[in-house]
């Protein structure tokens, strides 16, 4: 995990996927200096796991555009390699191609809101997402929502799910990395009505090799 950072505030998450570049979400770009925290627990704390690496550049997707939710996925090229031990890792690329049957258990991490009205969280909190049928989103979200670049999830109302400040963290699915935290209900992410959508890492995979491979 990764808490994307600005003059030391939380912003996104991201994913470590090379010791030098980490995944998030596009919409996450700012024009400031943004800081990668690996190895962190508690972001409000220097904690001795944490690794502290400037982002030396960004690649958002080229066909993402700032209003938009498609092609929302960026790779930040980190200016030092991280150290890899047991704090911080790599976590690989899904190996897959088959699409995620409906009901599957996945789990999502992150420092965003534990609720629409609650700040984000010092802690690093994690949590389990469903996958939802298509058709849902596709019900809900309209022309937002594209089957083939994205997922569609659902959640428990009590538990919740990501929130604001969750962008870019990881939803890993049978130990695979299968999506990047997208969009939620901007009126409440708990609201049940409004699945939550990832960006689908697989049908990136040319992309972000081509990238890294620069």
């Amino acid at each position: 995990m990764a808490s994307l950072q600005f003059q030391g505030k939380h912003s996104c998450g991201g994913v470590l996927i090379r010791e030098d570049f980490v995944l998030t979400a596009a919409h996450c770009e700012d024009e400031q200096t943004m800081t990668a925290v690996l190895g962190a627990h508690n972001i409000k704390k220097k904690e001795k796991s944490q690794q502290r690496i400037e982002v030396a550049k960004r690649h958002p997707h080229p066909k993402f555009k700032k209003d938009g939710h498609q092609y929302d996925i960026m790779l930040l090229e980190l200016k030092n390699n991280a150290t890899l031990n047991t704090d911080v890792n790599i976590i690989g690329l899904p190996k897959s191609d088959e699409d995620l049957p409906a009901r599957v258990k996945c789990e999502v991490a992150g420092w965003g809101r534990t609720g629409h009205t609650k700040p984000i969280s010092n802690v690093l909190k994690e949590n389990t997402e469903f996958i939802q049928f298509s058709r849902e989103c596709d019900h809900i979200w309209k022309e937002y929502f594209v089957s083939s670049r994205m997922i569609c999830t659902k959640f428990d109302k009590k538990k919740g799910g990501v929130c604001q400040g969750d962008s870019g963290g990881p939803l890993i699915c049978k130990g695979e990395l299968q999506g990047l935290t997208a969009f939620t209900s901007p009126c409440n992410c708990n609201d049940p009505m409004y699945p939550h959508v990832f960006t689908q890492v697989k049908s990136f995979l040319p992309w972000i090799k081509e990238v890294m491979k620069k």
